[in-house]
């Protein structure tokens, strides 16, 4: 971990070793390749940790999936498919991560590989990566329904969870957090459907009604440039008069490029127009918690392995497949044990 946070150019198993005064990658390539240990334990341990330094009862739970790009097909998961790392559809291996985000920092806390049906419907693939068989085709709105109760009843405060729009069209993920209390600002796409009393309609064609007086300009938080200010609208939903609670259907407006954005809100309790706002500026630190831990990682200079086989874990600097073994780099320096 200490050669993975330090300021190497280089991360992989020869120059981690060195790092650590190691005089051989052997010990690295064990812990790697061979080792037996518990990865979800350490997910709670880590959980656990996070909550301690940065728990707060106003805290937001934020979901969102990020890929890493490969060359070849035997990788667990890997398929060509939409990633956000390129923007476009590519051959790359994609997970969904949790991210827990407070006024005083954020810090990724769970994982989840999303293994397409091309790999979960196909028992050879499955048998040659050693894919537990426990393990199910699953969508990623279900992974992240499935790590957010796992935070939640391991004791994570979250109030708030906040999500794109692969999440807020998924109406079991919505109401598994309604059941719970849990509030949520989930985006959707323009052509969302929403109940009203009078009958579904496009998400953009209820913000096309909206009169100018109702728009109010608000930051969504502190960001590289200073506060993003947006325009923001909101239309309460009463359409589901059985459940109890608040719906809205939030909007953001661009100031300068009149681009909107739509949101589906929930919260067991009345709340103003400017903690939604501010749940929706928490989105933006899984992006953050991304570049953090590929940037102080190394991860973009590494060769994934993904933890025990078909699991989902960190990036590591050497892959734990014997097919893809952790050879020195060309020219490779002689390494030399540190002493003292």
């Amino acid at each position: 971990m200490l050669g993975l946070l330090s300021d190497l150019p280089v991360k992989n198993c020869w120059t981690l070793s060195e790092q650590i005064g190691d005089a051989t990658p052997d010990g690295m390539q064990h812990l790697l390749r061979k080792a037996v240990w518990d990865h979800d334990g350490v997910r709670d341990d880590l959980r656990d940790y996070v909550v301690e330094h940065l728990g707060d009862a106003r805290a937001v739970l934020v979901v969102d999936e990020t890929g890493d790009l490969k060359k070849g097909t035997r990788t667990v998961g890997v398929q060509r498919q939409y990633t956000g790392t390129a923007g476009r559809i590519e051959n790359s291996q994609v997970a969904v991560y949790l991210t827990y985000a407070t006024d005083a920092g954020q810090a990724l806390i769970d994982r989840a590989l999303y293994l397409p049906k091309s790999w979960a419907e196909d028992p050879d693939r499955r048998a040659d990566a050693e894919v537990p068989d426990d393990v199910e085709f699953a969508t990623k709105p279900a992974l992240a329904r499935e790590m957010i109760v796992h935070a939640l009843d391991g004791g994570a405060p979250a109030p708030w969870v906040a999500g794109d729009e692969v999440y807020g069209a998924d109406p079991t993920l919505r109401k598994e957090l309604e059941n719970r209390g849990v509030g949520y600002v989930l985006a959707v796409a323009c052509s969302h459907p929403i109940a009203t009393t009078a009958g579904k309609r496009r998400a953009d064609e209820l913000g096309a009604s909206l009169p100018k007086h109702v728009w109010q300009r608000a930051s969504a938080g502190r960001g590289s440039k200073g506060p993003r200010f947006y325009d923001w609208a909101w239309i309460t939903l009463n359409s589901d008069i059985e459940r109890p609670g608040q719906r809205w259907l939030l909007i953001r407006r661009n100031n300068s490029t009149g681009e909107l954005a739509y949101y589906r809100c929930y919260a067991p309790w009345p709340v103003p127009l400017r903690e939604l706002v501010q749940v929706t500026g928490r989105r933006w630190t899984v992006a953050e918690s991304f570049q953090a831990s590929k940037g102080l990682a190394g991860s973009t200079s590494t060769r994934s392995a993904a933890g025990p086989p078909g699991s989902a874990g960190p990036s590591w600097p050497c892959s734990p497949t014997p097919c893809s073994p952790c050879t020195p780099p060309p020219n490779a320096p002689t390494i030399r044990r540190q002493t003292g």
